[in-house]
């Protein structure tokens, strides 16, 4: 079986995600192999401020030496300057992301690996942007979960970018039915867990009290959560969030459903966060980014640690890989 082509898009080009890709390209993989789609000239600068060789080849060339990198060429509106993101640049970035999302809806790649992006520059640029996950559902037209996770856990999402004020309404029987059998599928599917065990968190403190701290449990998850299981699905919950993750609690589950961003990835984060990904599970590929942001403060330092574009290729690679041998 032929390695896994993956795409890959280094992002937000004044941040990091360029000289990651750098780094990436001083080694050669034996998983899979890559294609960026970038801009030539912000790669070169990146090798250049890293003191690293690149030689950036055509796309169906493969690469053998240190710093070989087959690229699909988008070019920025202006030049990148690290640390200074430039909105005139937020339609290349869009267009590569949109460009590999295409191509693997097509099965020219196998999946697509993505760096960080600044979303504020990309709206600054006219438009309209509210994360790679969002952009990535409605371009293939599929409903998705976000999932972060590394060496510890595994925590999916049931809501994600959203302001606190609006995640009880978002809530609803429908909702969470959609994400857990997304997850439950993922689990099986990509990661080969036969009967995968999903740890659902309640919405409220002490995931709610017996109703004293909210009802949204027993109104809304608790239901769902019985009539999942009564197709047998392994669902604990909905548990009290500040002690689900527990070391010891932590060992019996396959993943953790968090109610909303900011309830679980911190735990995720402060467990590991260098070598953290970030899934995007429902697609008809998988696509796994970094989980970090394009951190301007260390652009084109050198400073800036490529352990989780490494981790997500990894990861991209091996679903890649057990999709291609069960399609």
């Amino acid at each position: 079986m032929p390695l896994p082509r993956l795409a890959l898009v280094p992002g937000e080009p004044a941040g990091v995600g360029p000289e990651l890709c750098v780094r990436l390209a001083q080694r050669p993989r034996g998983d899979c192999t890559l294609v960026a789609f970038a801009d030539p000239a912000t790669l070169q600068a990146a090798a250049a401020a890293l003191g690293l060789p690149l030689n950036l080849l055509h796309e169906t060339a493969p690469a053998r030496l240190p710093g070989d990198l087959p690229l699909r060429p988008f070019a920025n509106a202006q030049a990148a300057v690290f640390g200074r993101p430039d909105p005139g640049n937020a339609a290349a970035v869009v267009a590569a992301l949109l460009a590999a999302a295409g191509d693997c809806l097509r099965g020219d790649f196998a999946g697509m690996v993505t760096g960080p992006v600044q979303k504020s520059t990309i709206n600054e640029g006219g438009i309209a942007y509210t994360g790679t996950t969002e952009l990535l559902a409605g371009h293939a037209g599929r409903e998705v979960v976000m999932m972060l996770a590394n060496d510890v856990a595994r925590v999916a999402l049931a809501t994600t970018h959203l302001p606190l004020r609006a995640v009880a309404d978002a809530i609803d029987a429908a909702l969470l039915e959609r994400v857990l059998r997304i997850v439950h599928a993922a689990l099986r599917a990509d990661f080969g867990i036969a009967d995968p065990v999903v740890a659902v968190l309640g919405l409220n403190p002490h995931a709610g009290e017996g109703g004293h701290l909210g009802r949204e449990e027993i109104d809304t998850i608790v239901p769902v959560l019985e009539r999942l299981r009564a197709e047998g699905m392994r669902l604990p919950g909905p548990l009290p969030a500040d002690t689900a993750f527990l070391p010891q609690k932590l060992a019996g589950f396959d993943a953790v459903l968090a109610m909303y961003h900011d309830q679980g990835l911190p735990v995720l984060k402060y467990s590991g966060f260098e070598r953290a990904v970030n899934l995007t599970l429902g697609l008809p590929y998988p696509r796994v980014a970094v989980d970090h942001g394009t951190a301007l403060d260390l652009a084109g330092r050198g400073l800036a640690d490529p352990s989780s574009l490494e981790a997500a290729v990894t990861t991209c690679a091996r679903i890649a890989a057990s999709r291609m041998r069960t399609a």
